[in-house]
């Protein structure tokens, strides 16, 4: 890569399709200003019937969970929507060379278990049942060897003193900002993942907004709830917090409703991550909602009004 590209080395270099896409980086220049939230109830009775039917018939100790197969609609969804796989630093935009998905497995299921990062490279070529055993197999490791690349770093960097490690964590802000950050501060690390997701429905508890932070490249995070059931349906709530400097609200509307069509369809969910899904009509009163919403914010930011 050469001195003076615009690319990283993690990330190619997108030119802003339009002058508000240009603009808005310099209005907000932090991503946590740029948050977008948006809840939306999914229909997985078909997801869920997949899950227990595969789950019978496999007489493996590795079962897949319907978070596994949340996590493949949503994989699938990105490899169709690829601005869902941006990012924005130092006010340009971005697009990863791969997409990886992180979240956090507690070692046991209680007030003091702890927490240990897990991190997959989406491979293009898994159905949901390939997808499901890698994330198995990576979850039992962590927890069998009670940590992972990452968990290293952070206990000899939390090891030294204060002050040292206030000079060390700007430094680091820095290379992050540049893109030069070392890979042994990056993989494995879910701030450098396209989405993070956090599930919630493991504990019994509802989806609820997560904000963004400004370290690392994360664009997107997705709180998942519980699964409920509603007049013979199965239904189950998705909270995605955006950064809107990616895309703007109708794209990110079309992107959750392709998810919400690919979720009631298991047909998809043997085919490979990066089947092209094609959805005939994929426009209603959400993508106008999340447009109008934007604009909005842009406006007042501009100091106009909606």
């Amino acid at each position: 890569m050469s001195l003076f590209s615009k690319d990283r080395k993690d990330a190619k270099f997108i030119a802003p399709k339009d002058t508000i896409q240009a603009i808005v980086p310099y209005i907000m220049p932090k991503r946590v200003e740029a948050e977008v939230s948006y809840t939306s109830n999914f229909d997985v009775t078909e997801l869920v019937k997949y899950v227990d039917e595969y789950n019978e018939k496999n007489t493996s100790e590795i079962k897949m969970t319907y978070f596994h197969a949340l996590m493949y609609i949503v994989g699938m969804t990105v490899y169709n929507r690829r601005a869902l796989n941006r990012f924005v630093k130092n006010k340009r935009l971005y697009e990863r060379n791969k997409i990886n998905f992180a979240f956090i497995a507690k070692n046991k299921m209680s007030d003091n278990g702890e927490e240990r990062i897990i991190s997959v490279d989406l491979n293009p070529d898994d159905n949901l049942k390939t997808f499901s055993k890698k994330l198995s197999v990576d979850v039992f490791k962590v927890r069998k060897e009670g940590t992972n690349s990452m968990d290293g770093v952070l206990k000899s960097l939390t090891s030294l003193p204060r002050g040292l490690l206030w000079v060390i964590v700007k430094f680091v802000f820095f290379l992050d900002k540049h893109g030069w950050s070392p890979k042994v501060l990056t993989e494995g690390d879910t701030n450098y993942s396209t989405i993070i997701f956090s599930n919630l429905g493991s504990i019994k508890a509802n989806s609820c907004y997560h904000h963004l932070n400004d370290y690392g490249t994360n664009s997107i995070i997705v709180t998942i709830g519980t699964i409920k059931e509603i007049d013979g349906r199965k239904y189950c709530d998705l909270t995605f917090t955006l950064d809107e400097r990616i895309a703007d609200g109708f794209y990110f509307a079309k992107s959750v409703q392709l998810a919400e069509y690919i979720a009631k369809r298991p047909e998809f969910f043997d085919n490979k991550l990066n089947t092209k899904v094609v959805v005939a009509v994929i426009c209603s009163v959400l993508s106008s909602f999340l447009t109008v919403m934007v604009l909005r914010n842009n406006l007042n930011l501009l100091g106009g009004n909606l």
